[in-house]
């Protein structure tokens, strides 16, 4: 893990050190006392060296490449979420002022023309799987 194993270490790298424990714990490779007994160590840890005993025998984190990342949307690209948070809101004011129920059909109306194109791309990409394994034709 580290070239100079008595350098000392400070609350980042314990913190770090705790979440990767935690990591293998979740994983199913720790069992509560070994999570126990490892966290102690892990906190009472002065340098490198102390860590590294403590991951010895458990395999190093996946690359973070490994895992695709989310992309970083902005404004533009939730803005159908974002409206569609407002409008059982405007749909209740709506109702106060006219007193028609009426506007509550906004709803499922708006959720219906917001998000239909997400529905037919998820739909589209099945048919074209179910089409290259032969089981249906269009």
């Amino acid at each position: 893990m580290s070239d100079l194993p008595e350098i000392r270490i400070g609350t980042v790298e314990r913190e770090h050190a705790m979440q990767r424990l935690s990591d293998h714990f979740a994983a199913g490779r720790l069992s509560v006392a070994e999570f126990d007994e490892r966290s102690a160590v892990v906190a009472a840890a002065l340098t490198r060296g102390d860590l590294d005993k403590v991951f010895t025998d458990l395999p190093e984190p996946a690359r973070a490449a490994a895992v695709p990342a989310k992309r970083n949307s902005g404004f533009l690209d939730e803005w159908p979420e974002r409206l569609m948070a407002v409008i059982p809101i405007l749909a209740v004011i709506l109702f106060f002022v006219t007193g028609s129920w009426l506007w509550f059909l906004a709803i499922p109306l708006a959720g219906a023309l917001l998000f239909s194109d997400r529905h037919e791309h998820r739909h589209r990409g099945r048919r074209q799987r179910r089409r290259g394994r032969g089981e249906i034709e269009d």
